[in-house]
């Protein structure tokens, strides 16, 4: 059954429009308060309880206050953490026993857009068919309860500590970042007031850039998205490494000594090929559609299976769990260890990079020197809504066309957005002006057809 306001990452859009808009949320606060209330039952007629935390947009007050509400007119009690990534509301969701999690971010798009995500008891993002039963809650009547059956809403305080003493948990204690120099880009998203505490406590000299948010600045030439703002501070400052997060926290994007930007697919690589010499891989790792196809040639000359998901961590962790896997990943950053946290996580993932490089004694040049990628070339083309480029037959004779000359030295892959009302056409080749060349004509064809 087709998902009409869920995505591949919760529900997001424009600030005002639908259906990011204050009443649409405080209806989905009360649909998601009834369907997951349902899915975990509380002790001693106990209300059901969610954690709400948002990252730095200035429309996460609006949004937080009618979630809010409908929460608590379901009969819901509410706890609040203000600015958290998301990975801590994962945690923290799991860590307090309570039914779910709810984020309000937009992750790496800009401060005009936002969303509303969520996590299920255990940390992990709902199902396709819980968000299904929330979509179809929102139709129905949604009276208030009872005066004496309202939620409570409270504070949650020290939330930013917990999380930090959680992600400095998944670091050997017989290891530390002493010696090291870090510069640590926040994006100026929910991070800010997270990262630098826990590379410092962990021994690191930090410096931090993208640490003051306003509201309408979050992930404006920084983060994770903008990582060359992150290599030239690290140049400047004669640092070892740069770690790149994103607005909400759960992307990495680091930067080595020499100012190379190394991506998701490359720190996909790194995680493997330690853990796998470590002996505490297991068979095989999770990418996706868009991960680069060095890597999985890589990965499959050292042993280590590979599997493509569809684009989405929910869907990375979908493959995981199947296979019972432990690692996987995306080019975009968002990199999962079971093992460590029950989602991707920017701050853990980037100590899970510094303790293989520690305990390798390399650089990440030097771990990825015999990994070859391919040159991918990204198109995005702005469709209109509904629009189907798998449906048209121009678009499948072009692609057809360039799949025959180029054989098995590239491939190309067409994907409507989840988040964004564009079809991303992406022609990977061993040879980048074949790439270029390939992308560029097949995505004209798309947007040709897209204005028809």
């Amino acid at each position: 059954m087709a998902r009409k306001y869920f995505g591949t990452d919760g529900v997001r859009g424009l600030v005002g429009e639908s259906p990011i808009t204050p009443e649409f949320a405080m209806k989905l606060g009360y649909a998601a308060g009834k369907v997951l209330a349902a899915t975990k039952l509380r002790k001693n007629g106990e209300h059901a309880a969610v954690l709400i935390g948002k990252d730095t947009r200035v429309s996460g007050y609006m949004l937080e206050a009618a979630l809010q509400a409908g929460f608590n007119a379901a009969g819901v009690d509410v706890y609040l953490t203000g600015p958290l990534p998301t990975p801590g509301i994962a945690y923290l969701t799991r860590a307090l026993r309570l039914s779910a999690g709810v984020v309000i971010s937009a992750s790496h798009n800009p401060y005009h857009d936002n969303g509303i995500k969520f996590f299920g008891a255990s940390g992990q993002k709902l199902p396709d068919e819980i968000e299904i039963a929330i979509e179809a809650a929102i139709e129905e009547a949604q009276p208030c309860v009872q005066s004496k059956q309202i939620g409570k809403s409270k504070r949650i305080d020290d939330a930013a500590g917990r999380y930090i003493e959680f992600c400095k948990s998944t670091f050997p204690s017989e290891l530390d970042l002493s010696g090291l120099k870090l510069v640590v880009d926040c994006a100026h998203g929910a991070t800010y007031h997270i990262a630098p505490h826990v590379f410092h406590e962990l021994g690191a000299e930090v410096v931090s850039i993208g640490v003051n948010p306003n509201g309408f600045n979050i992930n404006e030439d920084v983060g994770a998205t903008h990582p060359e703002t992150l290599r030239l501070k690290v140049l400047s400052e004669g640092a070892n490494f740069g770690i790149a997060l994103d607005g909400d926290g759960d992307r990495l994007i680091m930067v080595d000594r020499d100012g190379t930007i190394v991506d998701g697919d490359q720190l996909l690589y790194v995680l493997a090929s330690h853990r796998q010499n470590k002996g505490n891989l297991g068979a095989g790792v999770v990418g996706t559609l868009m991960t680069n196809l060095g890597v999985e040639n890589a990965l499959t000359a050292k042993g280590i299976g590979f599997v493509r998901a569809k684009v989405g961590d929910r869907y990375v962790m979908e493959q995981l769990r199947a296979n019972d896997w432990l690692v996987g990943g995306e080019g975009s950053g968002h990199l999962l260890c079971l093992d460590k946290h029950s989602t991707g996580d920017g701050i853990i993932s980037a100590l899970q990079v510094l303790q293989a490089l520690q305990e390798s004694n390399q650089t990440l040049a030097g771990f990825c020197k015999d990994l070859v990628l391919s040159k991918q070339v990204l198109k995005n083309v702005r469709i209109a809504k509904g629009f189907d480029c798998h449906g048209s037959e121009k678009i499948s004779v072009v692609v057809k066309q360039a799949e025959a000359v180029m054989g098995n030295a590239g491939r190309v892959l067409l994907r409507p957005s989840g988040t964004e009302p564009v079809v991303r056409v992406m022609v990977e080749h061993t040879d980048p002006s074949a790439a270029r060349e390939w992308a560029e004509k097949i995505a004209s064809v798309v947007q040709l057809e897209a204005e028809e």
